[in-house]
């Protein structure tokens, strides 16, 4: 087995990931804890990741991966016991200065400023997080009033043209929650993310609780509002054939690591983790020969005592005794075109491909228009 390339000169993720474009959003060396008396809890372990204008990553792993930890750190939104560490999370948005705004040095009235006019996020269960009591053109109102400086009329057309966005009927305005179905919920929690323009939506499962029906048709309208507005996201979830569909770029995570970064394609037809491998023979295909699923063996690792070394070990059918003391940097893959980077310095895409004798196919229940099957 061949190693995935040179070191980096301080483990980031060199610039070709995201490409000639500068990134929005870009994440470094970020480390985040949760306190307890026995020891701290590492749930997310010197983690870098960039993301362009415009551009849609993907952020895929297992439950406790540490995908949400990760994204609310990014924006300041943890709360005791989770203390952030170490890191830099810089954001360099159009309406900011030209060197951009380090998030974890804002103050908590900047911080203010920032979240929503800039960063939006659709949390997970969002569809569940309106506020009963309230009808809908309150909460979306609350947004416009926080951050634009608009009149009644203007207020009112922009509330609307938010419903029109999301494929919602204007008379909901008046509606409560409890009178939407979990779909309509979800989509107007879209439209508070969307209410003033920001450059950068991350969501974090956003279609988790939806059938597979509704769930296609978020995810259609997602793809369709990006590219209308122009917005950057970060997508979350555990299902990793999901992103195949939608996303730009995928990164994986484990235990709190990145474990391998690529664009869709890389990802799904050349993965150079063996971990990234067990993902995508977790899940089913709707075409071609049947097969039977491979899954992953054993359980997430225990954050509060992780061994050295690669994390993955005890479940990697490639484990070898070097593995114990792997440097986790992310680093090219040999063979692999620019931006392909692996934790994994052993295994390679094509010892995978040996191994399994044929690729997974994407799935085809959740593939919205505009992104090719």
């Amino acid at each position: 087995m061949t190693p995935a390339g040179a070191a980096a000169d301080n483990g980031s993720i060199p610039q070709e990931s995201v490409g000639e474009r500068r990134p929005v959003l870009e994440i470094r060396d970020l480390s985040v804890v949760y306190r307890s008396g026995d020891a701290d809890v590492k749930a997310v372990d010197h983690v870098d990741l960039a993301l362009a204008p415009g551009e849609t990553v993907g952020l895929a792993g297992e439950s406790g991966s540490g995908k949400s930890t990760l994204a609310l750190g990014a924006c300041r939104l943890l709360r005791p016991p989770a203390v952030i560490t170490g890191g830099s999370v810089v954001y360099r948005g159009s309406r900011v200065a030209e060197g951009g705004v380090e998030i974890l040095d804002q103050s908590s009235r900047d911080l203010r400023k920032l979240r929503w006019r800039e960063i939006s996020i659709v949390f997970q269960s969002a569809m569940n997080a309106l506020n009963p009591v309230l009808r809908i053109r309150d909460q979306l109102g609350d947004v416009l009033d926080a951050h634009l400086d608009l009149n009644r009329d203007e207020k009112r057309e922009r509330l609307e043209t938010l419903l029109d966005l999301v494929g919602i009927p204007r008379e909901r305005l008046r509606s409560y929650p409890h009178e939407l179905s979990g779909g309509m919920r979800q989509r107007v929690m879209i439209a508070m993310a969307l209410a003033v323009d920001p450059e950068v939506v991350i969501m974090d499962e956003p279609t988790t609780a939806l059938d597979v029906v509704v769930q296609r048709e978020i995810l259609a309208q997602i793809v369709e509002l990006q590219q209308r507005l122009h917005f950057a996201v970060l997508f979350i979830t555990h299902d990793l054939s999901l992103l195949l569909e939608i996303a730009d770029r995928i990164a994986i995570m484990y235990a709190g690591r990145l474990l391998e970064i690529g664009t869709a394609d890389q990802i799904h037809n050349r993965p150079a983790h063996p971990y990234t491998r067990g993902l995508l023979e977790s899940f089913p295909s709707v075409h071609g020969a049947r097969k039977e699923l491979a899954g992953i063996p054993g359980s997430p690792p225990d954050l509060r005592s992780l061994p050295p070394g690669c994390p993955f070990l005890p479940r990697c059918r490639y484990a070898a005794e070097p593995c114990r003391s792997i440097d986790m940097r992310v680093l090219p893959v040999t063979g692999s075109a620019d931006g392909h980077l692996s934790a994994c310095p052993f295994v390679t895409p094509e010892t995978l491909q040996a191994a399994t004798g044929l690729r997974p196919s994407r799935t085809a229940n959740v593939a919205p228009q505009g992104r090719a099957s």
